[in-house]
């Protein structure tokens, strides 16, 4: 779904520790990837914005969420979330555009 270019594009970033100081184990990649599937269907589900992707390393992932209202982004996929086993976890919440300086953040632990 696309929404108007007037729209700010805010997002949820969410952030969980794996194992080891690399990708994780093979285990907990395909933990995330069943996630993901979840994490889409119910951002869909609530025609709040799109699943965009994750991002390994570092010993933990992040998982990239966008739409035009970070909270009902954020409550959609809070859920599931929350279920999600792996810690420490948080999720930061961003009501802007990623280039402007001005858009506030709201971290929530998980």
């Amino acid at each position: 779904m696309e929404y108007p270019v007037t729209s700010p594009e805010h997002a949820v970033l969410v952030t969980y520790a794996l194992s080891g100081e690399g990708f994780g184990e093979e285990d907990e990649r395909k933990a995330i990837y069943a996630l993901k599937y979840r994490l889409t269907e119910a951002i869909e589900a609530a025609d709040a914005g799109e699943f965009d992707g994750n991002e390994f390393g570092g010993g933990e992932v992040v998982l990239y969420a966008y739409g035009p209202d970070a909270n009902r982004l954020f409550t959609a996929m809070e859920p599931q979330l929350r279920a999600f086993p792996a810690r420490p976890a948080h999720a930061v919440l961003r009501f802007g555009q990623a280039d402007d300086p001005t858009a506030v953040e709201q971290r929530i632990d998980l």
